[in-house]
């Protein structure tokens, strides 16, 4: 980050418009590229049907990373996911063997609240599936096309990161963060009755988050605990039945490195709990208790534009999501302050 080869790509308008010292800006420039992280982590993971509906196994690195106010962003993406890949592991279907493809489209806003930074992201995946499985001592394979739920998340900086715009953003320090967020799951996706595997859940999912972001020289470390909440299904298969779901507990825990401005890697892991399902009642079905670890890659392409490059699998696992996952995303930043 000591030599002034990345300003004429990144950000020549900031050295040139605001005469801010070369290695500074490159700082802050560096930390300016980890706003599109924010949203693409959070948009490829909803790429992935294994996700949804209550996306426990997400990873997101760099989550509340510092942002300037005023950042609005597009992302696209694909992803591949083959195993024992669910929309839920805790449906009755033993000896799963699918391939997921998802193709996620967002769009994403950060502003001040009180002072505060925050963020508002929306993702709207599509999803094709090739699954097959037991159910019961039947042996099935089906295939599904369609959008799987939409997935909202809004965030707030609380402490570290005061709502500025980039030029403040650029000379400012950076300091830890504690931020909060609350992703809303809508029940959008493709969804029958009369059949056990869907692309969407036909439920409502909330997750209520607290995160921290540690920053040390090159190094980023993230650490984020949370709640997955759920209504119930009541027109679950085959028809007219009520399906409920317990809370599950999600921790997520990353280190990242950053090489130049929009060029790092992370490693990822995740570890979630619970989410037992009833049918009408009935006794509980076995509940999560299971583990993935990942590696994110970022690369700039353009001096608005970036791409990453995820991959993660199960760790140990416990019911069901022993999965692989690879997912592009391709990102887009403008500022409006």
């Amino acid at each position: 980050m000591r030599t002034s080869r990345a300003i004429g790509v990144a950000c020549p308008l900031l050295t040139q418009a605001w005469n801010v010292p070369v290695d500074r800006v490159m700082m802050r420039q560096a930390a300016l590229d980890r706003v599109v992280a924010r949203l693409a982590a959070g948009t490829l993971a909803a790429s992935v049907l294994a996700a949804a509906p209550c996306r426990a196994q997400d990873l997101e690195p760099r989550a509340y990373a510092a942002s300037p106010a005023g950042a609005f962003f597009l992302v696209a993406g694909l992803s591949r996911s083959t195993g024992e890949v669910l929309t839920d592991p805790t449906l009755p279907v033993k000896n799963i063997d699918a391939t997921i493809y998802g193709v996620p489209l967002a769009a994403g806003y950060t502003f001040g609240l009180f002072g505060r930074l925050a963020l508002i992201t929306t993702a709207i995946p599509a999803s094709y599936a090739e699954v097959s499985g037991e159910v019961g001592e039947e042996a099935r394979s089906i295939t599904r096309t369609g959008l799987v739920d939409m997935r909202t998340k809004f965030s707030v900086n609380l402490t570290g990161n005061p709502a500025v715009g980039a030029r403040a953003f650029i000379v400012s320090p950076r300091k830890v963060i504690i931020g909060t967020s609350l992703t809303v799951v809508a029940p959008t996706g493709q969804y029958k009755d009369t059949q056990l595997i869907n692309l969407g859940a036909h439920r409502w999912a909330f997750k209520p988050e607290l995160g921290v972001s540690v920053p040390k020289g090159h190094w980023d470390f993230d650490g984020y605990a949370g709640v997955w909440l759920f209504t119930a299904n009541d027109d679950f298969y085959p028809g007219g039945r009520r399906r409920s779901q317990d809370a599950v507990v999600a921790i997520q825990g990353h280190t990242s490195y950053t090489f130049r401005p929009r060029l790092w890697v992370a490693i990822d892991a995740t570890w979630y709990h619970g989410g037992s399902a009833r049918i009408d009642g009935a006794d509980p079905t076995g509940e999560l208790n299971n583990s993935r670890i990942g590696a994110t890659l970022s690369l700039p392409l353009a001096k608005s534009q970036s791409l990453k490059v995820a991959y993660s699998s199960g760790l140990a696992v416990r019911t069901g999501s022993n999965f692989r996952t690879l997912s592009v995303g391709w990102q887009w930043l403008k500022l409006t302050k």
